[in-house]
């Protein structure tokens, strides 16, 4: 079986590009879990609070905010209640969180949101006092100086917040991050000498330049006079950050701006920070309050929205993700990543035509550059437009200029187009051409050994290939198909059953793995079995064209033996 790879080329900002990122993953919302909950009794405490864990157990978390504040109505002094009320309230961004956060206020959570409801409202010792009583445990505690030295800067102590931040600096293991900071207060004070010094330590002591540091440091570069330093800043990302680099020649003439305007900005920045440090570890709770912190206090960190969009849509949630973009201005820097990002959720809800129109804009921004193509090229793929796939791709290819072992990627999914729209002979010199590149990617010797399968030639370097894909993929069923696919092909009908069953084991609702078990087993004689799969095939949703072969299949086994319906019955998905 061809294995494809996802539609999902595009904007994946990783923590090697971005200082942070991200909302927590809560689960997909579906309508039947949502309408289940609200189905529950609900004019008692216990019926609200079931009813709003099943909705938050959904992705729901609007709806579980709305039944737990209905439950604390009942009984204001249920701690559980009030506990559960304040987190989906939060994870829902609904105002109510923050009077929620005066009730439960012994959490970190309810600190952090009391501490951005002060600097808000430009209360900054208070919000100084609210992150000075979080107890220092976990990673939050990395964060807490310079959340205390941001409170002192708003509250106009410039040396206060200075003195928090220098001493840690020194030989300590995030002195990068502190110096970063201390350095965008001594900027934003006006104490040049010393804002250069930090940047400095930042800039060599932080593991590496992301894209947040970059912007920060290519801006007191530039504004320093020093746009050579500012440039070089910007070179890693120039070539070798995929869909970044569209941006680079925007941020570049946004340098001459200061990068954070205010205590509260820094605070964001802080809050980013720490959130990108979590992505993808054990603390999605924790991310998805830090990016909404961030946001709360600087809605313009597109950068936040971008990342908080690309976690939402990882959960299921194209159309929230959506949402999230929507703010954000044309005269953005990064607004082609952000219509890069629109194209693919688009995509993914099946509004192709307005996918293709976000790209439009990305195309007329940056016509030289590969990214748009490829991704409306993913996205014809995937509308079974393979003829227009097979112009983008070759649109796309043209903007590389030499291809090297990371454009194997775009070969591949051109032969594929090729494949689909009929050009097998096309199709087979773009999948060579991508195994000249990427030797041993086991995606493209699965496809092409999988090819010259169904078209009887080439059969033991067929087999060889797929076998090398098996041993570098032995966990993918597609590849272990295309195994047993060739082992029957060739007779050897117990080995191809027994990677056909194991194939089937990996992904067991997949109807054209059942579709070959089925034919190995009428191969093997176990003809009822073989009923069995056919049947088990059409009930998980064939393509169109297989359908009328596997009902053929199925009345071929009825006639063999009998029409025994009754005996085997395939399981419902």
């Amino acid at each position: 079986m061809t294995g494809l790879l996802p539609l999902r080329r595009i904007v994946l900002l990783s923590l090697t590009m971005l200082s942070a990122c991200g909302a927590a993953d809560f689960g997909k919302t579906t309508p039947s879990a949502t309408a289940e909950a609200a189905s529950m009794a609900v004019d008692e405490p216990s019926g609200a609070y079931l009813s709003g864990r099943s909705a938050l157990a959904s992705g729901d978390a609007n709806a579980a905010a709305s039944l737990f504040l209905k439950g604390l109505a009942l009984e204001p002094d249920n701690e559980d209640l009030q506990n559960a009320a304040f987190m989906a309230s939060l994870r829902a961004g609904r105002p109510e969180a923050t009077m929620l956060a005066k009730q439960v206020p012994g959490g970190v959570a309810a600190q952090l949101l009391l501490a951005n409801d002060d600097a808000k409202h430009g209360n900054w010792s208070a919000a100084e006092r609210h992150f000075a009583g979080i107890v220092q445990k976990g990673p939050i505690q990395i964060l807490l100086p310079i959340l205390v030295a941001w409170s002192q800067y708003g509250d106009g102590r410039v040396d206060a917040a200075l003195a928090t931040l220098l001493p840690l600096t020194e030989n300590q293991r995030f002195r990068g991050l502190y110096a970063l900071h201390a350095g965008l207060i001594a900027d934003l004070a006006g104490r040049a000498p010393l804002a250069g010094r930090m940047y400095t330590i930042a800039e060599t002591g932080s593991g590496g330049t992301n894209a947040q540091l970059a912007r920060i440091l290519a801006s007191w570069y530039v504004r320093s006079g020093k746009s050579a330093e500012a440039q070089r800043a910007f070179a890693p990302f120039q070539d070798n950050a995929g869909s970044f680099a569209l941006v680079v020649p925007n941020l570049y003439r946004a340098s001459a701006e200061i990068p954070v305007h205010s205590a509260a900005e820094g605070l964001a920045e802080a809050y980013f920070a720490l959130a990108g440090a979590l992505r993808g570890q054990d603390g999605n709770d924790m991310t998805d309050l830090l990016i909404k912190l961030a946001l709360d206090l600087h809605p313009d960190m597109t950068m936040a929205r971008l990342l908080e969009a690309e976690i939402m849509d990882e959960g299921g949630r194209s159309d929230a993700a959506l949402d999230v973009l929507k703010p954000v201005r044309d005269s953005d820097p990064l607004m082609p990543l952000v219509e890069l990002r629109q194209a693919a959720l688009y995509s993914k809800i099946a509004r192709t035509d307005k996918a293709l129109s976000a790209l439009d804009a990305v195309q007329k921004f940056a016509p030289d550059r590969p990214e748009s193509y490829t991704l409306r090229a993913d996205i014809l793929r995937d509308a079974k437009r393979y003829p227009e796939a097979v112009q983008a791709y070759s649109d796309a290819i043209a903007r590389i200029g030499t291809p090297n072992g990371g454009s194997w990627a775009l070969f591949y999914q051109r032969g594929i187009a090729y494949d689909q729209s009929k050009q097998s002979d096309k199709a087979e010199k773009d999948f060579l051409h991508a195994l000249k590149l990427a030797p041993d990617q086991p995606y493209v010797l699965n496809y092409l050994g999988y090819s010259w399968t169904e078209q009887g030639r080439n059969l033991d370097r067929a087999h060889k290939m797929i076998e090398r894909a098996v041993a570098l993929r032995p966990d993918d069923a597609a590849i272990v198909d295309s195994l047993g696919w060739l082992e029957l092909k060739q007779g050897n009908t117990k080995g191809a059953v027994q990677l056909l069953q194991r194939a089937v084991e990996l992904e067991p609702a997949d109807p054209t793995l059942n579709g070959h078990l089925g034919d190995a087993y009428w191969a093997a004689g176990r003809k009822l079995e073989a009923q069995f799969q056919w049947r088990r095939a059409l009930v998980f949703s064939p393509e169109p064209e297989d359908v009328p072969k596997l009902e053929a299949k199925v009345a071929q086994s009825e006639a063999a033996l009998g029409n025994p319906r009754t005996t085997a019955k395939p399981a419902t998905p």
